[in-house]
């Protein structure tokens, strides 16, 4: 039976290092706006393509659905988003940003533009692209290139 290989090239581990240290300046970020990392992830959906139903919403935000349920009721109460049922389909619902909601997205674009450069800097744009496409191919949901 062969070893197992060294933690230390373990994809696993450095794929959680790796999370935790792109997501150190972002949890620095979201820490004065009182929404969490999985808020802003659904802020941000719901910026960049407006109204989305909720399955739509939980697979970009990579969030299961039943938690993208349960935050959501959350950024309703902050008055962050809006949610309505489908006309045609009452089991479907819709969420959208509210003003409230895109003006935190508006008020940190600048810092976020900021964490991704610091990222390319320190990878190089080029590596920088390579290391997502090489993230989607493990991406079980990513479609392939074409």
């Amino acid at each position: 039976m062969k070893p197992l290989p060294s933690t230390a090239r373990s994809l696993p581990i450095a794929l959680i290092r790796a999370r935790e240290g792109v997501m150190l300046p972002i949890r620095e970020m979201l820490s004065e706006t009182g929404i969490t990392e999985q808020q802003w992830r659904i802020l941000r959906v719901l910026s960049e393509y407006g109204r989305t139903d909720s399955k739509t919403v939980a697979d970009r935000s990579s969030l299961l659905f039943s938690s993208l349920t349960r935050i959501a009721a959350t950024l309703r109460e902050k008055e962050l988003v809006t949610q309505i049922r489908d006309e045609e389909d009452r089991r479907r619902q819709f969420l959208e940003i509210t003003p409230a909601g895109q003006q935190i997205i508006d008020n940190h674009a600048s810092q976020s533009t900021q964490i991704v450069a610091g990222f390319k800097d320190t990878l190089g744009e080029e590596n920088y692209e390579t290391l997502l496409d090489l993230l989607a191919m493990l991406d079980p949901g990513a479609k392939p290139k074409s």
